[in-house]
């Protein structure tokens, strides 16, 4: 099985105060856990079974496997999600930088574009800083929603499920946006996604 029990990479309460240690032992140890343990159940015994999880998500999408493919998704978007908040989180750097203030104008514009996009998202759903054609794009998409499998690379993501922040912020999730933009993003996980992909190793 390839399906793999999920981890932090940092301590439980690393994150607060803008993130406490209940929402996180809520988000992660329930609800991320909760995708995990029943996308095992659902490719036990199928041909999605010794996949590995972003093979899974392209065949489900293909097919059509809505069970599978939304708790395939939810595993990995949740996975890339805590590597995409840091307790050091603050002012992107190198080539990550200058892409998002080539697209954006500035590294403010690019928060006040995000943060539209986040509160302006109906429902459920993430929101994405990905690589698409060489530049830098904010995408939305409710519930299970991802980039893997298309031609978009993902290289932050936030999570604006409700359980994402409501301990912490209750309806106000403007207020829960606005840490993650100024206190948790990860830019340097954002610099090694980009440095993964071959048109960027050069730059």
């Amino acid at each position: 099985m390839t399906i793999q029990d999920p981890k932090l990479p940092y301590d439980m309460n690393a994150l607060e105060p803008y993130m406490s240690e209940k929402t996180l032992s809520y988000h992660f140890g329930k609800h991320h856990h909760a995708y995990v343990n029943k996308l095992r159940k659902l490719v036990e015994g199928t041909e999605y079974a010794d996949l590995e999880l972003e093979d899974i998500i392209a065949k489900a999408r293909k097919e059509g496997n809505v069970a599978i493919f939304n708790n395939a998704a939810q595993a990995w978007n949740h996975d890339f999600f805590w590597k995409s908040l840091s307790p050091k989180g603050g002012q992107p750097d190198g080539k990550i930088k200058e892409l998002v203030e080539s697209e954006f104008g500035s590294i403010d514009d690019f928060k006040t574009r995000f943060a539209a996009a986040a509160t302006g998202l109906f429902g459920s759903g993430w929101v994405w800083l990905v690589l698409d054609q060489g530049k830098v794009k904010i995408t939305s998409g409710s519930n299970a929603d991802t980039p893997v499998g298309t031609s978009a690379v993902p290289m932050l993501t936030l999570d604006v499920w409700e359980h994402a922040y409501y301990l912490d912020y209750q309806n106000e999730r403007g207020k829960f946006v606005d840490a993650f933009l100024d206190r948790l993003i990860n830019w340097n996980f954002a610099e090694s996604n980009l440095k993964s992909q071959p048109a960027t190793k050069a730059a």
